[in-house]
């Protein structure tokens, strides 16, 4: 199974939505944004793509289900998960904002 991989922002300066965006696009990504309220969960699940998410605000935690482990992003934070990892999530307390697209 290929693993995630957390990428914590280093670019100058606050990462805001249009920045993300950007980058997500310079890498010929097309993103969408959703945002979901503090608490709120996802179920276990996965995707027939590789996604590449960006935490644009707030905080959300993943769960690798295989194994257990969980990372947290925050602001700026990117998530590249490959095809056919099972996952769930947990929103923070404070909600999300997230940009996203598939990597065919």
């Amino acid at each position: 199974m290929q693993r995630p991989e957390v990428t914590p922002w280093t670019g100058p300066g606050p990462a805001d939505e249009e920045t993300l965006r950007a980058v997500m696009e310079a890498e010929g990504l097309v993103p969408r944004r959703w945002s979901n309220g503090p608490g709120d969960r996802y179920a276990p699940h996965d995707h027939p793509y590789h996604k590449v998410l960006y935490c644009v605000s707030g905080s959300i935690t993943f769960e690798i289900v295989a194994t257990g482990e969980r990372v947290t992003l925050r602001a700026g934070d990117r998530l590249d998960l490959p095809a056919g990892v099972v996952h769930a999530a947990l929103v923070g307390p404070e909600g999300v904002v997230c940009i996203e697209a598939p990597r065919r």
